[in-house]
C-alpha cells in the first residue's frame, strides 16, 4: 500500500512535467502547461494529504487475541486500553512531524519572498553605487535567515519534545 501510494505521488509529478514539456516543443499555449502542471499539483498534494489517513485507518492484527485482566471488584475499570494509548502517542508523533514540516516550508516560503524582493534591489543599488554592496547583503541575508530559523525551529520540535 506505502509503495503503491510513493509510485502515484512520483507519477503525479514526473508526467505533467513530460507531457508540458512535449506541450511547449509542439507549440502549444503555455497555459495549457500551466494548467496541466497546477492539475498536477493539486493531485499531488491531495495523495500527500490522503496519505496519512490511509495509513491511520489501517487495521489492526486480526489474529491478536485480547488480554483480559481480573480487577478488583472496588476498582472501576481502565477507560483506556494500550491501544488507545499507542494510538495517543502515535497521533501525538505525528502532530510533531506535521509542526515540524510546517515550521520549515512556511519559513522557507517567507524567505524565498523576502529574498525574491531583496535581491533585485541589492544588484540595483549596488550597480549605482558599488559601495553599497556591503549594505544591500545585509538585507539579502537576513530574508535568507528567516529560512535558517525555521529549520532551527523544526529540529528543536523534532528533537526536544
Amino acid at each position: 500500500m506505502y509503495a503503491l501510494f510513493a509510485v502515484l505521488i512520483l507519477a503525479a509529478m514526473c508526467i505533467p512535467l513530460v507531457l508540458s514539456i512535449r506541450s511547449l516543443k509542439r507549440g502549444n499555449s503555455p497555459r495549457k502547461a500551466l494548467r496541466v502542471n497546477l492539475t498536477a499539483f493539486a493531485a499531488v498534494m491531495l495523495l500527500a494529504v490522503a496519505m496519512p489517513f490511509a495509513v491511520s485507518a489501517a487495521t489492526p492484527d486480526d489474529n491478536a487475541q485480547p488480554v483480559a485482566t481480573a480487577a478488583p471488584a472496588t476498582a472501576p475499570a481502565p477507560a483506556t486500553s494500550d491501544a488507545d494509548a499507542a494510538a495517543a502517542a502515535a497521533n501525538a508523533d505525528g502532530m510533531k512531524y506535521l509542526a515540524a514540516a510546517l515550521a520549515v516550508g512556511l519559513a522557507c516560503i517567507g524567505g524565498g519572498i523576502a529574498v525574491a524582493s531583496a535581491s533585485p534591489a541589492a544588484i540595483g543599488a549596488t550597480s549605482e553605487n558599488p559601495k553599497a554592496f556591503s549594505k544591500s547583503l545585509i538585507f539579502v541575508a537576513l530574508g535568507e535567515s528567516i529560512a535558517l530559523y525555521g529549520l532551527v525551529i523544526s529540529i528543536l520540535i523534532l528533537f526536544v519534545s
